[in-house]
């Protein structure tokens, strides 16, 4: 079985964070020659090149990127494991790496994470936001310890993951000072012909709305359509338009965006998941999410 040296890819590492062997030598405190020669075994055990000369510089070739990537996790996780040792609290320092569907609203998963930052030693929280097949695909390789999304798993994705419900919340509508009295009184029929910014019609949200619009018979004056929650809300709180978030974190918008509630509808509900590649969840920090939302958020 074929063995990595871990002391040269320390070294490659170090060159690669330092931007050249002369660097790297002088932050090892080792001759640039012995460097050298320690990153060409490398390069021999793993078969590929890692760096290679532009100029007078050596700057990373594709596969040495991709090296230089595990490399970081490899030497964090090492940092990691002589904090926990050292603290005499096993359990202190645990990273967490939570990937983050686009479509989730950022103040949900501030709620989510808020009592498992509170405690005596949070775990190290790592945040990836991204779609989320492709949250989905990392999941599946371990790279990721939970997916926080809208939807469950599609059905057409073939990978060993299962669905964890964290709970649902009616839709609310906002708006700020200038025009939120008018649009409350008639709810929802005020909103027909009112200038409002949604979700990208790609969300499950978005088509919930359009389906709840269309059985109202009501058609607002659409002006932006925001991939990102948080910017969705901030352009419609800045530009006398409604936007829909969550019930279940309306102080928090309200607070947040200066804006006022002008109606809820309960027959759309937004839905969230934590997604696990394991059946039964056992990480602490997902279990501490898991149990925020089912006592707190979503209560």
């Amino acid at each position: 079985m074929e063995r990595l040296n871990y002391h040269h890819l320390h070294y490659f590492w170090v060159t690669a964070r330092e931007g050249g062997i002369a660097r790297a030598s002088a932050k090892l405190h080792l001759s640039q020659p012995s460097i050298s020669a320690q990153i060409k075994q490398l390069e021999e055990a793993l078969g590929v090149k890692l760096f290679q000369k532009h100029g007078r510089n050596l700057v990373l070739t594709d596969v040495g990127r991709t090296v230089h990537h595990y490399a970081d996790e490899i030497f964090s996780a090492g940092r990691d494991l002589l904090e926990v040792v050292k603290s005499g609290q096993p359990g202190r320092g645990m990273p967490l790496t939570i990937g983050v569907s686009h479509a989730v609203p950022k103040l949900v998963i501030c709620r989510l994470l808020r009592p498992l930052l509170q405690t005596e030693h949070p775990p190290r929280i790592v945040c990836k936001e991204d779609n989320t097949e492709r949250l989905l695909g990392e999941l599946a390789t371990h790279a990721l310890d939970v997916v926080l999304a809208d939807t469950p798993t599609p059905p057409h994705l073939r990978v060993t993951v299962f669905n964890h419900a964290l709970g649902k919340s009616d839709t609310a509508f906002f708006a700020n000072g200038t025009i939120q009295a008018t649009l409350k009184k008639r709810f929802p029929q005020s909103l027909h012909g009112a200038r409002m910014v949604l979700p990208t019609p790609n969300s499950a949200l978005r088509r919930d709305l359009d389906a709840w619009f269309d059985k109202k018979g009501i058609k607002p004056e659409l002006t932006g359509e925001f991939e990102d929650p948080a910017l969705m809300k901030a352009v419609g709180a800045d530009s006398d338009a409604v936007f829909p978030a969550p019930l279940a974190i309306a102080e928090d918008v309200r607070r947040m965006y200066d804006v006022a509630l002008i109606g809820r509808t309960a027959d759309v509900q937004e839905r969230y998941y934590a997604i696990s590649a394991e059946r039964r969840l056992s990480h602490p920090g997902v279990l501490a999410i898991t149990s925020a939302a089912h006592d707190r958020l979503f209560k």
